[in-house]
Order: structure tokens, then C-alpha cells, then sequence
């Protein structure tokens, strides 16, 4: 039997469309496929209609917060990452990360390799004992 060959697949989501862009760029060397999305809705779209590997949602979006959208997509995707990106990493509260599953907390600006190592050990093939959380 073959080995899987399918990249994990990454849905990115952020309300602005260059912090969407600066991630694609980010990212372009590792082997993971990226999909995007700059609204809620576009990123229950996606989620209903492909499997995804991880979800890195932005914390502050009009109508809907990233917590919100992470809680949703465990719901439609249990098996996915989740994971919260935000320049607001104080104001969220260590419980309710918890509570929605997030694997890791990313502060904007986010340093490229600390991005990367994140990105590597929360979409690893094989589940870890312990969630990376960088909190």
C-alpha cells in the first residue's frame, strides 16, 4: 500500500485581504495546500464542501469572532487543528481557548519560523500527546 502523498490542507481565514496574502507567502515553501477566506460564511462554504486539516482563523472579524468561527468549525470538522491568530492575544481568555480546542495561539506580527514550527506540530500526521500551544 502507498503511502498518503495528500499535502494537509490549511484554511486560512482573515477578513483582510494582504494579512491573507502575507500568510500565502509565509507559507509558500511548505507542503501544506492553503486555502483562504475572508469571511465567516466563505469559510463554512469551504468547510462543507472539502476536508481540511487545520483551521487558522484571525480573532477580530466583523460579525462573528475567531473563537466563534474555530467553535463552528469543530463542529463541522472534528479532526481538524484549530488554531487563533490575532494582535489581541491579551484579551482572550486561556479558558476559552481551551474550551473551543484551539492547538495554539499566534500573536500578530507573527515571527515566520515560529509560524512554521507551529504549523509543523500542529498539522503533524500522527497526533501528539500534548497540543503546542504557543500561549
Amino acid at each position: 500500500m502507498a503511502a498518503d502523498t495528500r499535502r494537509p490542507v490549511l484554511l486560512v481565514v482573515d477578513d483582510e485581504a494582504q494579512i491573507l496574502s502575507a500568510l500565502r507567502r509565509a507559507l509558500r515553501r511548505e507542503a501544506y495546500e492553503i486555502v483562504t477566506a475572508e469571511t465567516a460564511s466563505a469559510a463554512f462554504r469551504i468547510l462543507g464542501e472539502r476536508v481540511v486539516d487545520g483551521v487558522m482563523s484571525d480573532h477580530k472579524m466583523p460579525g462573528m469572532t475567531g473563537l466563534q468561527l474555530l467553535r463552528r468549525a469543530r463542529e463541522l470538522q472534528p479532526h481538524a487543528a484549530l488554531l487563533l491568530i490575532t494582535g489581541w492575544t491579551e484579551e482572550i481568555p486561556r479558558e476559552k481557548l481551551a474550551e473551543v480546542g484551539v492547538s495554539a495561539l499566534i500573536a500578530k506580527p507573527w515571527d515566520d519560523a515560529r509560524l512554521k514550527a507551529t504549523l509543523r506540530h500542529c498539522l503533524a500526521p500522527t497526533p501528539v500527546a500534548q497540543p503546542s500551544v504557543s500561549w
